[in-house]
């Protein structure tokens, strides 16, 4: 044990002075391995830092209270709750009945006794500096302690008296105003002052100001509905402190009784069990926790993700180990002849691997730490909010940090086996032996590559896994990684046909396959998953290019706004057509059934609707029916492409505009007789269902909610239908949304009720930057919201993510080619002097490296774009397959939307391709021949 001991130590000792001789080569190899270490270990510092205890969440959302108590908006609805506060369900079974709606009475249900402190939260449009800003308005006294951790004060002080607000910073920011300003609110006379500023930990990027209670939001809804407009939708919560035990599980179920809803601190500490939980004993509900199949998933890919990046620095690092080795082969030899033996050879240069993994793990965990404490503030703001502490947790960077020392290991396991294999003799006279290539590893490199191609191909066309697809595309990478050596002499064959320099370089990469390959096949790997990743962005982005459903026509534009019963529509039509290259504009209107500040879709009362009449024989008896089991799957099947099941996929608030035939100009609808029937007063429906004798019926409904109870059971809602003449026009019409243009006098004639909507636009061209920035100020002046839409076309977001894969392909490529070259040169220092004495010119040393590097990049990239095509092809099959079983699926169901069949293709990204397979090689080369010197020093004689 003593003698195990002493060897190793002195194997340490040799390595940490061979090391520490080099410093060049250790340096390299150290920051390979420290780098991903230092991104682990600031990333985990992150997470754990970002992530919140319990008593931090709680302190940040009840401040200093025992609760707080909500609303969810059940009307008083006995309910059962989550010990969490965030889920519930009424009590009563409400399947087939109207779900409880309306507002509950929470000072009802606080216990006696307790002390209260009321949140109001609502939202108004701000004045700023640069126009309108719609904020968060919060009324939260928070000067009492109860409401201390919810709000952290970074200027002056918190609001004490009306007239008095404070801001968060974020809001101080965006609207340019700071603590002394004054500042108003759209639709009210009073001005405030505010008095500091401060920030949400949880929401720093929360536009929010904060007012006495009563003194800011209570004004602001009475002046905007006296004006017609929407109030400000104030919700109001409670914080509560019980004292004693605090706010139980028992008084959590007696408050649910009223239908209110707590988030208890005592419970989130303290959770009741499962079986105490009566939400839990409804049917569909339970404990959703992460299934074991999902975790062990997550599991698998960070493993694979450290596997790879483990073995992309082992092969980087390896041929530096190997080299290391034979430059210091007499000292080895020396070893061997005062009586080491074999496993002493091989500890040397594993302690070589353990010295560099322990002094990488060290660098590499104290720069994270350091660099995540420096960016603190810098990651708090990208992530939006504080941390609850800065986080270590020593035994996750340790067991990071072991990492390091197992790559290290792991990159000199090779070279230490090769070093001790070799004879005393040929060590200490500096002989390399005959060295033959493993005849097996190509063997073992082609059966692993056909495996994982007829892996890839079966999971592709036989099955709709992702695992067996991307498992396949693994094995047979590994398989070009085995083969590379052999490649490699493939590749050797060219050289007869090359110059001098490239000739000696691609001979001395093949004659020093330990250092190429490994550097090969990292760049392969960086490559292949770079093609992969860019084949199947492109496949991608071709397919949602061609299933994009533009809502207008190309530069088409839309302002539409239904706020203060649209009195504001006029102004906004002017501006749009002042500030725009408007070629056509078309006003459209609105049909109003009750109250004209109503919006769309509206629970209130005094709302009502309009439907456009179907006709029963037009119907699709699938959406009539109220059990699909009705029909067989072949009747679905037909049904779904029955015309009146079909589905166009524009959904429009408005499928009823009132306007005239400047509409069909803006939407490009080439039909004369639809022209020519707005201009005689008839209407245009562009959905035959709606059709019947050359009429179309609109529905007056006024009382909604019997209307959606009788919809709950297939019966048609009750109102009086308006007829109109119409024109149909052709199937092929596309109306983006539009299912009827009425003309102004027919639905004047009719009855109808109208307000402004809005308009249309075609423009000459698309509007600049700059012209909608000025649009933007003109509406901030006029103090609407506009409800803007510019019709771009599709914009594909995959160009900038192609550009950093190649980037990044491109800089690992670099640097693994930079690596070897490195390592050539150190390796082949004597062929170097060999050339200079017989009187080679001093540029051959810079061509030489040149070549040699751009051999490495120019290998690597070619193998790794053949190797990454691979697993993009079998995703896009798989996704083939998958839509595929869907749309039978959706056919089945009689679903009539998917006629078409779907389309999934597969393209290669040429421009990439031909950035990696000619740029980065080039690049590589020219690189390292202009960083490298022409003439060498005059060399030591090496002792004897």
């Amino acid at each position: 044990m003593n003698r195990w001991y002493n060897s190793w130590v002195a194997a340490v000792r040799i390595a940490r002075r061979d090391a520490w001789r080099f410093k060049g080569r250790s340096s390299l190899v150290l920051a390979m391995i420290a780098l991903p270490i230092l991104g682990v270990s600031a990333v985990d510092l992150t997470l754990r830092s970002a992530e919140l205890s319990t008593e931090q969440q709680l302190e940040r959302q009840l401040g200093a209270a025992d609760a707080r108590m909500t609303d969810p908006g059940m009307g008083g609805e006995p309910i059962y709750q989550a010990p969490d506060g965030i889920s519930n369900a009424p009590v009563k079974d409400f399947e087939d009945q109207v779900w409880p709606s309306g507002s509950g009475d929470i000072p009802a249900a606080i216990p006696a006794g307790a002390k209260t402190l009321k949140d109001s939260n609502g939202s108004g449009k701000l004045r700023t500096e640069h126009g309108l800003l719609n904020t968060t308005i919060r009324e939260l006294d928070a000067n009492n302690p109860m409401a201390r951790g919810i709000m952290t004060l970074d200027q002056g002080r918190f609001p004490e008296k009306a007239g008095e607000v404070a801001a968060t910073t974020h809001f101080l920011e965006s609207s340019g105003l700071k603590v002394g300003s004054t500042l108003a609110a759209r639709g009210l006379d009073t001005e405030f002052r505010i008095v500091g500023a401060y920030e949400l930990p949880d929401s720093l990027k929360a536009d929010e100001v904060n007012a006495p209670p009563g003194t800011f939001l209570a004004p602001l809804d009475k002046a905007l509905k006296a004006d017609g407009l929407n109030g400000t939708e104030t919700s109001t919560t409670y914080l509560v402190s019980v004292g004693g035990d605090g706010f139980t599980w028992n008084m959590v179920k007696k408050a649910n009784t009223r239908g209110i809803a707590v988030v208890s601190r005592t419970v989130a500490l303290n959770p009741p069990a499962d079986s105490e939980v009566p939400l839990y004993k409804l049917e569909g509900w339970g404990d959703y926790e992460e299934s074991a199949a999902s975790k062990a998933a997550a599991l698998a890919a960070v493993g694979t993700v450290v596997g790879l990046a483990m073995l992309e620095i082992c092969l980087l690092a390896g041929p530096a180990f190997a080299v290391g080795a034979r430059r210091s082969r007499r000292q080895l030899g020396l070893v061997g002849a005062n009586g080491g033996d074999r496993r002493h050879i091989r500890a040397i240069v594993l302690s070589g691997g353990l010295v560099i993994g322990v002094a990488a793990a060290v660098v590499g965990t104290l720069l994270g730490v350091l660099l995540t404490f420096a960016l603190r503030p810098l990651l708090e703001g990208y992530m939006g909010k504080r941390f609850g502490s800065f986080d270590i947790r020593p035994l996750e960077l340790f067991g990071i940090g072991l990492l390091a020392v197992l790559t290290g290991l792991l990159a000199a396991i090779v070279p230490a086996i090769t070093s001790s294999r070799q004879t005393v003799l040929a060590s200490l006279t500096g002989r390399r032996g005959v060295r033959r290539s493993s005849r097996v590893l190509p063997v073992i490199g082609l059966i692993a590559t056909g495996l994982g191609v007829a892996i890839v191909l079966y999971g592709a066309t036989a099955t709709d896994s992702v695992t067996i697809v991307a498992g396949g595309s693994a094995l047979a990478e590994l398989g070009v990684v085995a083969l590379t050596p052999a490649l490699v002499g493939l590749f050797g064959r060219l050289g007869g046909h090359l110059p001098l320099s490239p000739r000696l370089a691609l001979r001395d990469a093949v004659r020093n396959r330990g250092r190429t390959a490994p550097a090969v096949a990292a760049v392969l790997a960086a490559v292949a998953g770079t093609v992969a990743v860019a084949t199947y962005a492109a496949s991608d982005d071709l397919q949602r290019r061609t299933e994009y459903q533009a809502a207008l026509p190309h530069g088409a534009v839309t302002i539409l706004n239904t706020e203060g019963g649209g009195r504001d529509v006029p102004a906004v039509r002017a501006a749009v057509q002042k500030h725009f290259p408007v070629d056509v504009r078309a006003d459209v209107d609105r049909i109003v059934v009750g109250d004209a500040n109503c919006e769309p879709y509206s629970s209130r009362k005094s709302c009502g609707r309009y439907e456009i009449f179907t006709p029963k024989a037009n119907r699709c008896p699938l959406w009539t029916s109220t059990d699909m089991d009705d029909f067989s799957a072949a009747e679905r099947r037909k049904l779904a492409k029955d015309w009146r099941c079909e589905e166009n996929g524009h959904y429009a608030e408005q499928d009823t505009l009132i306007a005239d035939e400047k509409l069909l100009a803006v939407l490009a609808i080439d039909d004369p007789g639809a022209v020519n029937a707005l201009k005689s007063g008839k209407a245009v429906s562009f959905d035959r269902r709606n059709v019947v004798k050359g009429k179309i019926g609109i529905k007056v409904i006024t009382d909604v909610e019997k209307a959606d109870l009788l919809a709950q059971d297939g019966k048609d809602a009750p109102g009086a239908v308006k007829s109109f003449a119409v024109h149909q026009t052709a199937a092929s019409v596309k109306a983006y949304g539009v299912k009827v243009i009425l003309p102004r006098e027919a639905a004047k004639a009719a009855g109808l009720t109208t307000a402004p909507y809005g308009a249309y636009f075609s423009t000459d061209k698309l509007p600049s930057d700059t012209q909608r920035q000025e649009l933007d100020g003109a509406l901030d002046a006029l103090g609407a919201d506009g409800g803007l839409y510019l019709e771009k076309g599709y914009t594909s977001e995959n160009s900038i993510v192609l550009l950093a894969l190649t980037v990044f392909a491109g800089l690992v490529t670099i640097g693994a080619a930079g690596i070897a070259t490195g390592l050539a040169q150190t390796d082949a220092e004597p062929d170097l002097k060999t050339l200079a004495a017989v009187g080679a010119p001093p540029r051959v040393r810079r061509t030489l490296s040149g070549f040699q590097c751009g051999v490495v990049a120019a290998m690597g990239v070619v193998l790794g774009s053949a190797a990454g095509v691979l697993p993009a092809v079998g995703l896009r099959l798989t996704e083939e397959r998958a839509q595929l079983k869907w749309y039978e699926e959706a056919l089945d169901q009689g679903m009539g939307g998917v006629r078409d069949l779907p389309y999934v293709p597969i393209v290669v990204p040429w421009e990439t391709l031909a950035a990696l397979l000619v740029a980065v090689p080039v690049g590589a080369a020219l690189l390292a021949a202009l960083v490298t010197r022409s003439r060498t020093a005059v060399a030591r004689r090496a002792a004897g």
